[in-house]
């Protein structure tokens, strides 16, 4: 035999093996014979470097760490579901499905819903050909290098009856186990590195690496359930095309079964929600999807969920523990926020030590005292929120709590608006407030002054080096050198870093400000209605707001209410002064960009996806998610989808990457 022919023999050998032990749970050989004949397989791929080959089963973890995440759009959206919170909510889906199928009787595929990341790998003529996070359900980010590591995978897929398709775009959960997710915490912990909350977070940060080395460390599992685009192939119903997944390598959940009607439906919620806590990884409900893709073809679905599937959500875990005190929190908007110490109780893998009491008004309602032991429980599995107090077991000296009349940070008097339950600190030069509007102006969708994150922020304003939002650009590498962890390099990053960000558009600047109520869809609003007007902008009325399309009285009020503080006035005009330039739209604008839309597809390999949006946006044009015969443009980058055929048939012009860019250099 030429050894050619004995890798490919060894590598078919170790491919169906991984299907035996991954697939069908079944192996034939022991753990020491297949890590044998995986040796072998390496060391006569050494031996015959042109034997290479990217699908092999020795190249999990062959590629070089990555500088940061590109965008992938799917190919059909990957929608999430609507949630059924009770039986009742269960039966009026299925009676919804019956009524518009016009049918007595439904078959539906049953399957628990598994708490992970949600995935979509994409197969050309049977080879892995890339990977993607959920993303938005629109586009996600492509961690391909770190989903070759998990072994379940299959790089190649095993041939079957049917003939394999040319594109297959399959998408699963990735979650881990809850025995191994506490090895790893065990590991973190003994290595003095901080552990992860949830087995959910250990997954999604362990796929989110930028060194596949490092996820390969992490054992991830995942499950296969659902179909994007099949080229070339159909399937009646979805039970068989889960089957026809196994056979081509894929693992599917052991759970899935088939249920009929309603009655079907309840009792399978009911078993899964019983032993909900002996399956040996988490999960937070159940999905239910109707089997025939005939029928889902009629159902259809809406814009962000189909209509022939739901998930049916288990009752929220609770626990039992005690309140050991009620601090005050102070948010960037001078908010005070009653926060309940916890006697630390596990619930739902996570432990919790921390649940907001939202207002004095929750508080007075409940009855909540320092000490009481309370009943809490995670709603929907992710906020901790305390339920109800147990009287029988409150201690004889207890007290109402009572929220302070001053800020704890700055001793202020803080105040109480007539139309909110929430108590606030007038005072802009309340520490805890500086520091959280500091940092809220220096985020990625404001200002996006990389390294002026939270803990640096504090170290600043502790220093006093920092101030007001103004200070940030009165800062020197001399200053920076003088705080721990900063040596020359670091500092300088820093300084250009806050250069780079004195070139801004209008809505960055405005939101960065952190108006309540303005977030960056108000901000824009604002820049396309003031251009490049700031002072046109802090002189505007309540009653000129509220005639912008999309603001209404709240906000209108609540950005006069902020321009009325003269330092507000005051921080703006100084940012300007030591500065800070607010890009104009009336100068010096692109016309090849004026008025065009814009549509985005595939992966831009030059430029972020959210840059060149971006560059249109600033350039007076505009972006859209969907071609449409108002489409001016499409950009096409790596694996373009429908978007692109959708283009060609409506004969819009196509652009490549450098096209684009080419053209925004005009």
């Amino acid at each position: 035999m030429s050894v050619k022919k004995e890798i490919e023999k060894l590598r078919n050998v170790i491919n169906e093996h991984n299907y035996r032990y991954y697939v069908l749970d079944d192996p034939i050989i022991s753990d020491k014979e297949y890590d044998q004949l995986f040796r072998t397989l390496q060391s006569l791929e050494i031996e015959y470097p042109n034997s290479f080959d990217s699908q092999s089963p020795t190249q999990r973890v062959g590629a070089k760490p990555i500088s940061g995440f590109n965008t992938i759009e799917h190919r059909t959206p990957m929608l999430s579901l609507a949630n059924a919170m009770n039986h009742d909510e269960l039966r009026a889906f299925h009676n919804r499905i019956k009524k518009t199928l016009s049918k007595d009787s439904i078959i539906y595929a049953a399957e628990p819903k598994l708490d992970g990341l949600g995935i979509e790998l994409v197969y050309e003529n049977g080879k892995l050909s890339h990977g993607s996070t959920r993303g938005d359900g629109f586009q996600g980010e492509d961690v391909t290098h770190n989903l070759r590591t998990i072994r379940s995978i299959p790089l190649t897929l095993r041939k079957h009856k049917l003939p394999l398709p040319k594109i297959l775009e399959v998408r699963g959960e990735v979650f881990m186990s809850k025995k191994d997710f506490a090895k790893l915490n065990k590991e973190q912990e003994s290595e003095g590195k901080p552990s992860f909350a949830n087995p959910r977070n250990a997954a999604a940060g362990s796929l989110r690496q930028l060194d596949p080395r490092i996820t390969a460390t992490r054992k991830l599992s995942i499950y296969f359930y659902e179909a994007g685009f099949i080229d070339e192939l159909q399937f009646k119903d979805h039970i068989s095309f889960l089957e026809n997944l196994k056979h081509w390598g894929f693992p599917t959940s052991p759970l899935i079964n088939s249920v009929k009607d309603d009655i079907g439906i309840i009792e399978y919620h009911k078993q899964l929600e019983e032993k909900r806590n002996e399956i040996p990884y988490e999960i937070d409900g159940t999905v239910f999807k109707v089997n025939e893709y005939e029928s889902r073809q009629v159902l259809g679905r809406r814009s962000r969920s189909p209509r022939w599937a739901i998930a049916g959500k288990f009752k929220a875990q609770q626990a039992t523990t005690v309140i050991k005190d009620i601090e005050i929190q102070v948010g960037r908007t001078g908010a005070l926020t009653p926060v309940a110490k916890l006697e630390p109780t596990f619930i739902s893998g996570v432990t919790v030590s921390n649940s907001t009491l939202h207002n004095q008004d929750e508080i007075k309602r409940k009855d909540i005292r320092i000490g009481d032991t309370v009943i809490i429980e995670r709603a929907g599995d992710v906020i901790p929120k305390v339920m109800k107090v147990i009287l029988e077991k409150r201690p004889d000296k207890s007290f109402k709590f009572e929220m302070p009349d001053k800020c704890p940070i700055c001793n202020h008097k803080v105040y109480q608006s007539e139309d909110e339950a929430t108590l606030r600190c007038p005072n802009f030069s309340c520490t805890k407030q500086v520091k959280g509007r500091i940092e809220h102006f220096a985020s990625k969708s404001a200002m996006d002054i990389d390294g002026l994150g939270k803990k640096v922020v504090m170290q600043l304003v502790d220093e006093k080096l920092i101030t007001s939002i103004s200070s940030i650009f009165t800062l020197t590498v001399k200053q920076i050198l003088e705080l721990d962890r900063f040596g020359k390099k670091s500092s300088t990053n820093l300084i250009n870093a806050i250069e780079k960000s004195k070139k801004t558009s209008f809505s960055r600047f405005i939101y960065g400000l952190g108006i309540r109520n303005v977030g960056e869809h108000i901000a824009k609003l604002l820049e396309d209605y003031f251009n490049d007007s700031i002072e046109k902008f802090y002189n505007s009325s309540t009653e000129e707001l509220i005639q912008i399309e999309g603001i209404g009285p709240i906000v209108a009020k609540e950005i006069v209410e902020f321009w009325n503080i003269d330092s507000n006035k005051e921080m703006v005009k100084e940012c300007i002064r030591l500065g800070v330039q607010i890009k104009t739209f009336n100068k010096n604008l692109n016309d090849s960009l004026m008025n065009k839309t814009f549509v985005f597809t595939g992966t831009l390999e030059k430029i972020k996806r959210k840059d060149a949006q971006l560059k249109v946006y600033e350039n007076g044009g505009k972006y859209s998610s969907t071609v449409s015969k108002n489409t001016s443009y499409v950009v096409a980058g790596i694996g373009s989808g429908s978007k692109k055929q959708k283009a060609l048939k409506l004969n819009i012009p196509i652009l490549n990457e450098d096209e684009f860019l080419t053209l925004i250099e005009k």
